[in-house]
């Protein structure tokens, strides 16, 4: 098993931290962005892209803040990767982040930040923040 690397990646996004966490925390939030549909039982969530599926351990849920999930494939490689969602207000300005913490495969972390990108721009596209 080769090591994964950390990487992470800031949004800026113009909409409300209370809206933005129904977004990245419930599965009717993440399944108008970041997957297809998304189902969850406790805190096992089932994300399904394609017809194919992918199961995560909410490991942390911090009203407001952030939401923090761990693939159960990686969980049975005994891996310490995860991937992070969480909201970052600008105490002076109020401006609104989401920063986005992952791993990913040496040669896959380009693609993966790509991934991000057009995930989160279909995000800002729903909320109406350009």
């Amino acid at each position: 098993m080769s090591d994964k690397i950390k990487y992470e990646l800031e949004f800026p996004i113009q909409v409300s931290p209370a809206l933005l966490f129904q977004y990245i925390s419930t599965p009717s939030g993440l399944s108008e962005w970041y997957a297809d549909n998304v189902n969850s039982r406790g805190e096992l969530f089932t994300f399904i892209w394609n017809g194919s599926e992918e199961q995560a351990k909410l490991l942390t849920k911090k009203s407001g803040d952030k939401v923090k999930f761990r693939w159960v494939d990686d969980e049975e490689d005994d891996s310490s990767c995860y991937f992070e969602l969480r909201i970052q207000v600008d105490e002076i300005t109020k401006d609104v982040s989401l920063m986005i913490t992952d791993f990913a495969e040496e040669d896959e972390v380009e693609e993966g930040k790509m991934l991000w990108e057009n995930m989160v721009g279909e995000l800002k596209h729903i909320l109406g923040s350009n």
